[in-house]
């Protein structure tokens, strides 16, 4: 069964969070702001999807365990 949480560091998901409601939503990682690098971004949703894949999202707010 996956499991998606937070960052255990909380420093990080403020801070993500923070860019997150600077940006309108969009990872504040990446430059472009379409609907692929909207939060949760499309590659980390296609990561969670791999029931191999285990860990971060790209701007380490969401973790995926297996």
């Amino acid at each position: 069964m996956k499991k998606v949480t937070f960052n255990s560091d909380e420093e990080v998901v403020k801070t993500v969070k923070m860019g997150l409601e600077k940006t309108g939503g969009y990872c504040p990682c990446r430059l472009e702001r379409t609907e692929d690098n909207k939060c949760m971004c499309k590659e980390f949703r296609e990561q969670i999807a791999d029931p191999d894949f285990e860990g971060f999202c790209h701007c380490m707010l969401y973790y995926k365990s297996k």
